[in-house]
C-alpha cells in the first residue's frame, strides 16, 4: 500500500486535526505537502496516529532519477537516460545526466580520471554559481545547488574567486541551458571540462537536501564514466573508506606558495575591476584560501595588501611592517589548520596591531585565544543567512560558507561574542575586549550575496587610523 501526503492529512481529519493530533504547525504541514516527504523525526507520531506500518508512509521525494537504497542494479546496467550517479557512503545512489568533465568507472582508475569523492553539501544561493564554485573554501567537497536554474548565464572571466577550483564537483537538478547573458563567455559544462570538473543533472536536489538536513553532510563519490558502466561496489566502498573534513588541513592545498602584492578594487558595471593608486595602509592578508573579492574589498578601502602563505610565521608576518592583518577565509579542519597557524596568529596578537579573520580566519583567531571549535552537522552555505549583532540588535542577511564553527562557551574571559546567527544561534563573532581585534564568520565581501556587512573593512581601516 502507498500512501501520499495527501491521504494522511485526510486519514487525520484534514490539515487543522492533522496539525493538532501531530503537535507541529500548520506550516509544517504545507512543507510536507510541497516536498511530498515527511521528515524521519515525525514518523513515530504519524505511525502511533494513523495505525499505519512504517512501509506506508512517503519518504523522500522521488522526481526525475530517482536516490535508490534498495539492491543496486547491475553494474552496466543505469536507468535509462543516466550517464552519471553520486553515490553516498551509506549505498544510496542519485542517477542523473553528467557533464564537465568525464571520469574513470572505478575508484582504481588512472589518477586523473578518478572519480572525486568527499563531503556532499548544500549550498541555498539563488545566484552567483562561478563565484561559489571557485571559492577556495569549498576545497574537499561536492556542492548540490538548491536553487534549480545553475549555469543559465553561463561563466565569464571576471566572475572568479581563485585561479582554480577547489570543489570537487556539483550536483544540480536541470540540465544546463544554454547562457542568456551578455556577460557570458561560454557555458558551464565546457567551463567546468576544461578545468577537469565533473557535474552531475537531474537529481532530485531536494530529496538530497532534505537527506543532508536530516543525516547531516555525508560523504559520496561523483562518477561521470565515458563508457557509460559503473563499477558500483568500488564507488560505495571509497565513498565509505573516505576520512571526511574532520582532521583535515586542507589550507595549504589551496593557499598561495610565495608572497605577492594585490592591488585590484572592486567591480563595477560598465568598468570593471579598478585598481588602488594611492593607498594609505599596509595590511598583510594571510592566504588559507582567499577569495578575490576580499582582497579587492581591502583594496577598494584604501590598502595595499601583501598576501602571504598560510603557513607564514609571526616573523614572516610582521617583517613586510604592515599597519594590519587579515586572516582569510579558507578549507578543512581549523583544529588541524591551527597546528601551524595559531602561533603565528598569537605573535600577531604580542605585537599589538590590528587584526581582522573572516570565516576560517575567524575559528583561527578563537583557537588563538584559547577557544575551540566543533564540526557542524550541515553547516551554512548560501547567500541568505541572517546574523544578528549583540550589541545594536542590528540583523544582517550575510553570505557564508562553513561547516565547522567555534563553541563560545570555550571562549576566554576577555573575548567578546558580537554575533550570533537567526538560524540555529551559532557564533558568528568575537572580538577581543581593549583591543583592535575582531572576527566574523560570514563573508562581508559576499560574492555571492548581499553587502550588507561590507561595513566591516571600513571598520578594519578605522582601527588602522586610531
Amino acid at each position: 500500500m502507498s500512501i501520499t501526503v495527501e491521504d494522511l492529512i485526510a486519514r487525520l481529519g484534514g490539515a487543522d486535526a492533522a496539525a493538532e493530533r501531530l503537535g507541529v504547525g500548520t506550516e509544517t504541514l504545507r512543507k510536507w505537502r510541497q516536498t511530498r516527504s515527511i521528515p524521519a523525526r515525525h514518523w513515530p507520531a504519524l505511525i502511533a496516529a494513523t495505525g499505519l506500518d512504517l512501509a506506508d508512509l512517503p519518504f523522500a521525494p522521488r522526481r526525475n532519477l530517482p536516490a535508490r537504497s534498495d539492491p543496486m542494479p547491475d553494474p552496466g546496467h543505469p536507468p535509462e537516460g543516466a550517464t552519471a550517479a553520486l553515490i553516498l557512503a551509506d549505498g544510496a545512489v542519485f542517477w542523473g545526466r553528467g557533464f564537465g568533465a568525464h571520469t574513470g568507472a572505478h575508484t582504481g582508475a588512472h589518477t586523473g580520471d578518478r572519480p572525486p569523492v568527499g563531503e556532499v553539501c548544500f549550498n541555498t544561493g539563488m545566484t552567483g554559481y562561478q563565484e561559489t564554485l571557485t571559492d577556495p573554501s569549498y576545497a574537499g567537497q561536492i556542492i548540490t545547488f538548491t536553487f534549480p536554474h545553475i549555469g543559465n548565464v553561463g561563466v565569464n572571466d571576471e566572475d572568479v574567486e581563485a585561479t582554480h577550483i577547489a570543489a570537487r564537483g556539483l550536483v544540480v537538478r536541470q540540465d544546463i541551458s544554454r547562457p542568456a547573458s551578455w556577460r557570458a563567455r561560454e557555458d558551464l559544462g565546457t567551463w567546468l571540462a576544461a578545468r577537469g570538473v565533473t557535474g552531475i543533472a537531474g537529481v532530485d536536489t531536494r530529496a538530497l537536501t532534505l537527506r543532508i538536513r536530516e543525516h547531516g553532510a555525508p560523504s559520496g563519490v561523483l562518477a561521470y564514466p565515458r563508457d557509460g558502466q559503473f563499477d558500483l561496489a568500488s564507488l560505495r566502498a571509497a565513498a565509505a573508506a573516505w576520512p571526511g573534513l574532520e582532521g583535515m588541513d586542507l589550507a595549504r592545498t589551496v593557499s598561495c606558495t610565495e608572497s605577492y602584492a594585490w592591488d585590484e578594487t572592486i567591480w563595477t558595471l560598465g568598468a570593471g575591476y579598478g585598481r588602488q593608486t594611492a593607498p594609505r595602509h599596509h595590511v598583510v592578508a594571510v592566504d588559507y584560501g582567499a577569495k578575490r573579492n576580499i582582497l579587492r574589498s581591502l583594496a577598494a578601502a584604501g590598502c595595499r595588501v601583501t598576501v602571504v602563505p598560510a603557513t607564514s610565521s609571526a616573523e614572516d608576518i610582521l617583517r613586510h611592517q604592515p599597519d594590519g592583518v587579515f586572516l582569510s577565509n579558507g578549507p578543512g579542519d581549523p583544529a588541524a589548520t591551527a597546528e601551524y597557524a595559531v602561533a603565528a596568529i598569537q605573535g600577531v596578537l604580542a605585537a599589538g596591531l590590528p587584526l581582522f579573520g573572516i570565516c576560517l580566519g575567524h575559528q583561527l583567531l578563537a583557537l588563538a585565544l584559547g577557544g575551540r571549535t566543533y564540526k557542524m552537522a550541515r553547516g551554512h552555505r548560501g547567500a541568505n543567512q541572517p546574523v544578528k549583532e549583540l550589541r545594536t540588535g542590528r540583523v544582517e542577511i550575510t553570505s557564508q560558507n562553513h561547516g565547522f564553527a567555534v563553541d563560545p562557551a570555550s571562549l576566554p574571559d576577555g573575548v567578546e561574542v558580537t554575533h550570533e546567527s537567526l538560524f540555529d544561534g551559532s557564533n558568528e563573532g568575537i572580538a577581543l575586549a581593549g583591543k583592535p581585534v575582531f572576527s566574523v564568520q560570514y563573508h562581508p565581501e559576499a560574492s555571492p550575496g548581499p553587502s550588507d556587512s561590507h561595513h566591516l573593512f571600513r571598520r578594519f581601516v578605522a582601527l588602522m587610523e586610531q
